[in-house]
């Protein structure tokens, strides 16, 4: 199986579009952009708790503090959330009934967390069901690294961001396309 797919913008908002139609609209649109506006692994938006994101006063932290159990590797890491993406989980949690700190931020059906396989399957299903070839639940991280790189945030800053221990790694999510080239080339006097 080769890379995750990268998403454009376009299908981003299909995505999303799909996600409106589900369910569980709020809690689907949020897991989503947390890969793609955070970087978050599935595994990582999986092991979420409510206090890892809401802070005592209720608001949305702008940073959420991974410990070593809820990364791949097993080294904690701090995710920084923008402004959208708290704005977003502050929907989701106004949509939700209050929450004990070390209780799951996102449930299934059965009011239980999402392992990371049971995440991984749920996204395949929306992105087939929204008419996303191609793309997996890892696509929103890939695509969240080759964003920033195409505008230009250098690769060490990338790799702390990712969770990555190598900037190899990193470099191995950067996603290149005809666009890009041509810009690049506008670039040499």
């Amino acid at each position: 199986m080769g890379q995750a797919k990268t998403l454009t913008e376009r299908e981003l908002r299909r995505v999303l579009d799909f996600c409106a139609l589900t369910r569980h609209a709020a809690r689907n649109r949020a897991m989503v952009l947390l890969t793609f506006n955070a970087g978050l692994r599935i595994s990582e938006v999986a092991a979420l708790k409510y206090g890892d994101v809401v802070a005592a006063d209720g608001t949305v932290k702008a940073e959420v503090q991974l410990a070593p159990e809820q990364v791949k590797g097993g080294h904690a890491r701090a995710v920084f959330l923008n402004d959208r993406m708290r704005k977003e989980l502050g929907s989701y949690i106004k949509s939700t009934k209050a929450r004990a700190p070390e209780r799951p931020l996102f449930s299934t059906q059965k009011r239980q967390g999402f392992t990371a396989n049971t995440l991984c399957q749920h996204f395949f299903w929306m992105y087939r069901r929204a008419g996303i070839d191609g793309a997996s639940s890892h696509s929103g991280r890939r695509t969240f690294i080759t964003n920033l790189a195409a505008k230009g945030v250098g690769v060490r800053v990338l790799a702390s961001l990712a969770g990555h221990q190598s900037i190899q790694t990193t470099m191995r999510y950067i996603d290149v396309n005809d666009d890009q080239k041509r810009k690049a080339v506008e670039l040499v006097f």
